[in-house]
Formats: structure tokens, sequence, C-alpha cells
């Protein structure tokens, strides 16, 4: 008999994003296309997007480039077909950092999309 399908779990996928942009680069496309992918093959029943910024910038600016962020990933998400009643948007500007600093710090792994995956 022919192997079972995978077994789609809950897993997450990170975007990173150039100093203060929000544009998706070829390596940011890649991992949203992937995600995507992995949304469809297992039907996912809900894809979270939420945006972060590192802690340059003050916090109004950022919560407004997290937002930014989340959008420009949702938005190629729903262009590559995932059903946008399963998506959900949000946004912690620099509250949630990945990686701690201190205020002002450039940290490249805080400027981030992540996209929650469930099934």
């Amino acid at each position: 008999p022919p192997p079972p399908p995978p077994a789609y779990e809950a897993r997450q996928f990170v975007v990173y994003f150039p100093f203060d942009q929000y544009i998706l680069t070829p390596e940011a496309q890649a991992v949203v296309s992937e995600a995507a992918n992995y949304a469809q093959g297992g039907n996912a029943t809900q894809v979270v997007v939420i945006g972060h910024t590192d802690s340059s910038g003050s916090p109004a600016y950022n919560v407004r480039l997290s937002e930014r962020r989340a959008k420009a990933v949702a938005d190629q998400l729903v262009g590559m077909g995932v059903n946008q009643g399963a998506l959900q948007v949000d946004w912690k500007g620099e509250s949630q950092l990945a990686v701690p600093t201190g205020d002002g710090v450039k940290e490249p792994l805080n400027r981030r999309s992540t996209i929650d995956i469930n099934f």
C-alpha cells in the first residue's frame, strides 16, 4: 500500500525584513511561499501573521512598521491562495523581541513577521 500522507502539524515560519522596511525580499518571498504551500497542503484552519520590529525607532513608529510588515506577509499569503477566512493578522511593534535588547538597538532577528499555521 502507498505510504500515508504526511501529517500536518502546527508550524511556525519566520519572515525577516531589512532595517526600516516592510518590502518582502526574495528570501522572504520564498519563506511566505513555503508557508502558503504548507497551509494549503494541510487545509489549515487558522493562519496567524504577527508583525514585529527591533527596538530602534519610537514605539509608535514601530507599531505602524510592524503592522505594515504583517499586512505585507498576509497579502502575499492570500495572493498565493491561502484562505482569507483562516487568516488573522496582528502586530506587536517592539513589544515582543525575539532577541532581548536595550532600546534603540538594530537587531536583525527582531525585524520579522511570524506565520503560525494550525490545523
